[in-house]
């Protein structure tokens, strides 16, 4: 299959490749849940892995991306992305084939150090790809639906997601029912299928079309392609924001499941049922805030969705006064809520706004520069976390309103931070930076924050009257396993358009 770019793309072509991308998308989405997160986790615990090496697992991810520097060189070397994204995503996932294999042939500290070897080699040809990707689709995806586009890609992805990891978790179970002796063995099972998921979407990506790169009058050195965000005002804002904005979440984010599992106490079954709301709000907004990119503009989504993510995060240190109370389980549902509702916004508007700053034919090095910068504040907040929760284990700030009088006293503490408190208030903070921040990027179409909300109302008052209906409670309950019923059906009628076209464009050849 040639990886041609074109000099310019038809509508058909363009329509074509915006369903790869979300085949595509589908597919990644398989891998990573069945290859990824907690099925991870225990397949190196079963290993032996200790807490550092569960530590080095997780962010080996971020510091990957640092690899996307020497990828600006190497796309404006090649100009050819989709070449360089199949290749670098196929070495990738060809790593997993030796993770498999960890069972049968290697064990213990051989196994943890195979495991490691090849998951920096996986995320390192990851990086390359994903740079490679960002600027692809930065020419392929039509701005106008921009915000719509990856929205869906993220609704049908996040619902097949959620029905795989119940799917795969039931069969751990079985397996380790049926096969005590072999647990192993069937999280590399598991890998395999997230593997064949994988090569999958390769296929997707190999006949999704390019559009050829503009050619520059001249080739220019890797630290001048670096410096041109720098140099673009509206963009370097841009990188402020999003800097401190992950700083800010890295440094609470990584520990709220500790917090629930050591502070609240809270069991594994409820912990993951608070994941599952949290999940279905973000599945259930991220139609509405793909609606409003596109409508309004990224910057007036995130202008709300930011506040109420940054919010949820300060709520937690209220979970405990100093102690569990009453009110504990219902805020953290509420908590749970806000934040699946909120990053739908978040993680949507803040990739877009990036995809649509960048200046077209200069995307790989804008966004490059844009995730590396970005990976480093994701990377150090984590460990900075780690140390605040040490050195802010034994001690305490309370705040409490006091109330004497000759009859008695009434004492009602209103805030008191401890250990993980702490930084959580010291998340909010930064995040409020990053927000002012926020306020200073310039993007067309932008509108004041109250008509956003207004009509956020508006929309949500829709959802819950259709939602509150039995047709929609039917719907709700039978998702997702109608969404891959769905996606089975759409995938097998384009193979079908596709084959009739190959036939119909031989029997042309040959008439001619």
């Amino acid at each position: 299959m040639g990886f041609d770019a074109e000099e310019t793309l038809t509508e058909e072509q363009i329509q074509s490749g915006l369903s790869y991308v979300i085949k595509d998308g589908i597919a990644s989405q398989a891998m990573g849940i069945l290859t990824g997160g907690a099925f991870l986790v225990a397949f190196a615990i079963k290993l032996g892995a200790s807490n550092l090496v569960i530590g080095l697992l997780a962010a080996i991810g971020p510091l990957a991306q640092l690899l996307q520097l020497p990828s600006i060189f190497l796309v404006e070397k090649i100009r050819n992305r989709r070449a360089i994204v199949v290749v670098a995503a196929g070495l990738s996932r060809l790593c997993w084939l030796l993770i498999v294999l960890i069972p049968f042939f290697f064990g213990g500290k051989i196994g943890l150090a195979v495991l490691l070897a090849s998951i920096i080699a996986a995320s390192a040809f990851g990086a390359v790809s994903g740079c490679s990707w960002n600027s692809w689709m930065r020419d392929l995806i039509p701005q106008n639906i921009l915000g719509s586009f990856f929205s869906k890609r993220m609704r049908i992805a996040t619902g097949v997601g959620i029905a795989l990891s119940i799917a795969a978790a039931v069969y751990l179970d079985y397996w380790k029912e049926f096969f005590v002796d072999y647990e192993l063995q069937g999280y590399s099972i598991l890998f395999f299928v997230g593997f064949g998921a994988g090569v999958l979407g390769l296929y997707f990506l190999a006949r999704t079309p390019e559009l050829r790169m503009a050619v520059a009058e001249e080739k220019p050195k890797i630290l001048k392609l670096l410096a041109q965000p720098f140099k673009d005002e509206n963009f370097r804002k841009l990188i402020a924001f999003l800097c401190s904005w992950n700083f800010a979440v890295n440094l609470a984010g990584p520990f709220f499941m500790v917090y629930m599992l050591k502070r609240l106490g809270l069991s594994m079954s409820f912990i993951i049922g608070l994941s599952i709301v949290s999940q279905v709000m973000n599945f259930t907004f991220l139609k509405i805030w793909g609606k409003f990119t596109d409508r309004f503009s990224n910057k007036s989504v995130l202008a709300i969705s930011g506040p109420l993510f940054i919010l949820s995060i300060l709520a937690w240190t209220f979970t405990t006064m100093p102690e569990k109370y009453v009110l504990t389980i219902p805020l953290l549902i509420l908590i749970h809520i806000v934040m699946g509702l909120s990053s739908a916004g978040v993680s949507l508007a803040s990739g877009n706004i990036s995809l649509k700053l960048a200046p077209q034919g200069q995307a790989t090095a804008y966004l490059a520069t844009n995730t590396i910068v970005n990976s480093v504040a994701a990377g150090i907040a984590p460990v900075l976390g780690g140390k605040f929760a040490d050195f802010f284990s034994g001690r305490e700030l309370v705040w409490t309103l006091k109330y004497t009088s000759p009859t008695g006293e009434f004492s009602l503490p209103t805030l008191s931070l401890q250990q993980w408190d702490f930084f959580f208030a010291f998340a909010f903070i930064i995040g409020l930076y990053s927000l002012h921040r926020l306020a200073m990027v310039k993007e067309i179409g932008e509108v004041e924050e109250k008509i956003v909300v207004n009509e956020l109302v508006t929309e949500v008052r829709g959802q819950v009257r259709i939602l509150s209906s039995v047709e929609g409670l039917r719907q709700m309950v039978s998702f997702p396993f109608s969404m891959v019923r769905n996606l089975a059906a759409q995938i097998k009628k384009t193979n079908s358009s596709n084959d009739s076209v190959e036939k119909q464009t031989g029997t042309t050849m040959k008439s001619g």
